[in-house]
């Protein structure tokens, strides 16, 4: 198998993954932000402003972050 054949298979693998667990990313993010007494997004980047990510972009950021660990090994 030649290499982009694997790094396409690869990008597949990781895209029918990211598809499979953003709804629990999703339900977890929204948990996260309704949780009362919750301290500031720690992925945020750090900044003056409160740049303060989507519930969307907060689970995928989490998604994209947990899956690459499905392909180590």
């Amino acid at each position: 198998m030649n290499a982009t054949s694997r790094l396409h298979q690869e990008e597949t693998q990781f895209r029918i993954i990211l598809a499979a667990t953003y709804p629990f990313f999703l339900v977890a993010a929204l948990a996260q932000r309704l949780r009362p007494g919750r301290s500031p997004n720690p992925t945020a980047p750090p900044s003056g402003l409160s740049a303060r990510r989507s519930v969307f972009g907060e689970a995928k950021a989490m998604a994209v972050s947990a899956i690459p660990f499905a392909f180590m090994g």
